[in-house]
C-alpha cells in the first residue's frame, strides 16, 4: 500500500482535508468463523490537488485486494440500475455505433448488464473485467469478456485482435483506478480518431452539496469534477466534449472524451464548469467545510443510535453496501447498536460487515421480525427500497437516514 501527497494526475501537491481514520476493505465480508486478526485496514483520507484540482485518496489500496474472483457487487441487482444501463446501451447504439460493423468496449463490465444489449443487437463488443466471478456471470449472458485489468498493454492487444473501438464505456469504474495515465494511454490506443470514451462516476459536486461522504471508500480513488476531468483529458491527448448530470448512485456525471480537436465541446461543459467555479469546488476551504459537515453527521448519527439503544429500541440496517463500511467504521456502529444488516446479495448473506462485524441477513429474515428502526445504508436506492418494504412501515417501522443530515422518516 502506498501513501503520497503528490497528485496522481499532474504531480502537484495534494492537501489533505479529511481523515476517516482506520477503514477496512469495503467489499471484504468475512465469514463469522474467520480469523479476524488478519483483516486488512488502511487509513482513509482524502485531499485536493493544488494544480489540477483533482480530489483523491491519500493512500492507495492494492487493486488485487479489492477486485478479485469473489468480488461481491453485481450491477444488475437493482432493477433501477438495470434500466439505467440498458438505456445507455440503446443511446450508444443510436448515436455512436451507427457505422458499419461497430465495435464497443466496456471497462469493468461487471455482470454484463449493458453489453447484453449489445450482444442481442448483434454488435461486436468486449467487456474487460478483472473480477472473475462477475465476469463469469456476464459470459453466461452471452457477453464476450476478457478477464483482466485494463491498461495500455491490454488496449494494444485488443486493438491488434479486434481493431479499434467506436466507443469505450465505463460506469463506476474509472474513479477506482489510480494509474490513470496508463488507462488513458490505452483509451487513445484503442479508440478510433472519430470515437468517444464515455464514463460515469460519482460527482464531487453532489458529494459536497449533499454531504454524501460515504461515497468515499477504498474503491473510489478519484472524485471527479468537469474541471479536473478536463485537465486529466488534456494531459493525455483527449478533450472533454460533453457532460450529463445523472441521478443514479446519489449523483453522478457522465463524461464524454474524444481525441483532442475532433469534436466541439457542448454548452453543457461550459455550464458545468461555470457552476463549479461558482460553488468554489476547487478550493480547499470549501472541502474543509464539507469535512466539518461530515463530522456533524458522524456525531449526530452516533448519538441517535446510542439513544435508541438506551431506550430499548431494536435497530437493524438495510443494504450491506460498500459505502456503508465508511459510515459504520467512522462512527463505530457495532452489533450492540445495529443488530444486523439486511441485503439481497447472496454472496454477502451469512457473512459479517467489514471491520464492524455486523451479521448480514436475508430480506426474509428482516420481514420475519421487523425492527423498530432501519438504518438505510443504501440511501441512493431509497425510493425503490421503501416502496418494496412498505410492509415495514405499515408495521410501525421507521427509517433512519443520514444524507444530507440525520433524520427519521
Amino acid at each position: 500500500m502506498s501513501s503520497t501527497s503528490q497528485c496522481r494526475i499532474c504531480g502537484d501537491q495534494v492537501d489533505e482535508f479529511y481523515d476517516f481514520g482506520k477503514q477496512p476493505l469495503s467489499d471484504a465480508f468475512p465469514a463469522p468463523d474467520a480469523d479476524h486478526s488478519s483483516e486488512f485496514f488502511f487509513r482513509l483520507a482524502v485531499g485536493l490537488c493544488r494544480g489540477c484540482t483533482m480530489v483523491q485518496l491519500m493512500e492507495e489500496v492494492p487493486r488485487d485486494r479489492m477486485f478479485h474472483e469473489e468480488y461481491p457487487y453485481v450491477s444488475s441487482g437493482s432493477s433501477y440500475m438495470r434500466n439505467h444501463f440498458e438505456g445507455l446501451a440503446k443511446q450508444l447504439l443510436a448515436t455512436e455505433l451507427t457505422e458499419e460493423d461497430p465495435f464497443v468496449v466496456e471497462l469493468g463490465c461487471n455482470d454484463g448488464v449493458m453489453l447484453k444489449v449489445m450482444a442481442e443487437a448483434g454488435v461486436r463488443h468486449l467487456g474487460v473485467e478483472p473480477s472473475g466471478g462477475v465476469a463469469d456471470l456476464a459470459a453466461a449472458k452471452g457477453v464476450r469478456v476478457r478477464k483482466s485489468f485494463f491498461e495500455e498493454a491490454t488496449a494494444l492487444e485488443i486493438a491488434a485482435e479486434d481493431g479499434r473501438a467506436d466507443a469505450i464505456y465505463a460506469a463506476n469504474t474509472l474513479c477506482h483506478i489510480p494509474y490513470m495515465d496508463s488507462i488513458l494511454a490505452g483509451v487513445r490506443a484503442l479508440l478510433k480518431p472519430t470515437g468517444v470514451f464515455v464514463f460515469e462516476d460519482p460527482y464531487l459536486g453532489d458529494i459536497v452539496q449533499r454531504t454524501s461522504f460515504d461515497q468515499i471508500y477504498d474503491e473510489h480513488f478519484f472524485f471527479f469534477t468537469a474541471r479536473s476531468v478536463g485537465e486529466m483529458a488534456r494531459r493525455n491527448g483527449l478533450e472533454l466534449v460533453d457532460v450529463e448530470r445523472l441521478t443514479v448512485h446519489g449523483g453522478e456525471v457522465r463524461y464524454t472524451l474524444a481525441p483532442a480537436g475532433e469534436r466541439t465541446p457542448s454548452q453543457a461543459v461550459t455550464d458545468l464548469l461555470a457552476s463549479e467555479e461558482e460553488a468554489k469546488l476547487g478550493e480547499l476551504a470549501t472541502l474543509q467545510g464539507f469535512g466539518a459537515n461530515v463530522s456533524k453527521i458522524r456525531d449526530d448519527l452516533g448519538a441517535l443510535l446510542r439513544r435508541l439503544k438506551d431506550e430499548g429500541k431494536t435497530v437493524a440496517a438495510y443494504g450491506a453496501t460498500a459505502k456503508s463500511a465508511t459510515v459504520a467504521n467512522l462512527i463505530g456502529i457495532t452489533p450492540d447498536l445495529v443488530s444486523y444488516v439486511c441485503d439481497t446479495t447472496p454472496q454477502k448473506q451469512g457473512r459479517l460487515t467489514p471491520g464492524t462485524h455486523i451479521p448480514v441477513v436475508t430480506p426474509e429474515a428482516f420481514a420475519a421480525d421487523y425492527p423498530d428502526y432501519a438504518l438505510l445504508f443504501a440511501w441512493n436506492h431509497a425510493e425503490e427500497i421503501m416502496e418494496k418494504e412498505q410492509a415495514f412501515r405499515d408495521a410501525g417501522g421507521k427509517w433512519i437516514l443520514y444524507v444530507p443530515d440525520v433524520r427519521i422518516s
